[in-house]
């Protein structure tokens, strides 16, 4: 009987996980950071904090590192990087929860571990989620977030497809940010590592599912920012700002 892969093996499939990111967003802990000294300022050194789109925990990791007192739920539907982030990451000493349920559908915020959060994070994930869905989630939040609660979106959020001249000069300095620099050493291409994972057989009951629930994935046209910010402003939170961007690579704050 094959024995169970240690923490060690998750561990090094969180550390992949990381590297391909960074190829993808190359400031993204300079972005992690940021978002960190905003929830400090805005709700303490003691949190209850929502990660949307948490994928295997990169986000909840370093909030569960910066607020030794704070505590994390950590919600995604891909069973491939939830499985990936409870090898990982456990329960980090009881501070962590992981809920398998898809953000935005009806009732999901009903299997919540908890009624109320003093913050909502996501980082690269909610433009997955299609401007409908994106809109009802931005409801739901404003009902399990505290009063003066925030929310933290570190994202690729484009200014308005209208702007076809920016949006062409944005996609030619991507390229050259992308490719026109060396590959760091143990970093992969996104694909590379879904088609690795793919063939790890401890990850084939999961990826199993995974193709079962993407089978009908739609391709997404991301909400652009005007649309964002009016989606917050609608399901009740007081106000909105981009408090940090690098190109179309921003941290939007939303209060509660």
């Amino acid at each position: 009987m094959p024995r169970a892969p240690t923490r060690a093996y998750w561990n090094r499939w969180l550390g992949r996980w990381d590297a391909q990111q960074e190829a993808v967003v190359p400031a993204r802990e300079r972005r992690f950071h940021l978002m960190m000294d905003v929830l400090e300022a805005a709700v303490g050194s003691a949190p209850r904090v929502l990660d949307l789109g948490s994928g295997p925990g990169p986000l909840s990791l370093r909030v569960l590192r910066r607020f030794p007192r704070a505590r994390c739920v950590a919600v995604d539907y891909d069973p491939v990087v939830l499985r990936i982030g409870r090898g990982a990451l456990g329960s980090y000493h009881g501070r962590l929860q992981w809920l398998d349920t898809k953000i935005g559908a009806p009732g999901w915020t009903d299997r919540l571990p908890y009624r109320r959060f003093d913050a909502a994070v996501s980082t690269t994930a909610l433009h997955w989620l299609p401007p409908t869905t994106l809109r009802q989630t931005y409801r739901d939040l404003a009902r399990v977030l505290r009063p003066g609660g925030v929310f933290v979106n570190g994202d690729h959020l484009p200014e308005s497809p209208r702007d076809a001249e920016i949006q062409r000069l944005v996609r030619r300095i991507y390229r050259v940010h992308r490719h026109g620099r060396p590959r760091e050493k143990g970093r992969e291409p996104w694909t590379r590592w879904w088609k690795e994972a793919a063939r790890a057989p401890p990850l084939a009951e999961s990826f199993a599912e995974h193709e079962r629930r993407h089978a009908q994935h739609p391709r997404v046209k991301a909400l652009p920012l005007p649309g964002q910010v009016a989606a917050l402003r609608r399901a009740g939170f007081r106000t909105t700002m981009t408090v940090w961007q690098v190109l179309e690579d921003r941290v939007l704050v939303a209060i509660r």
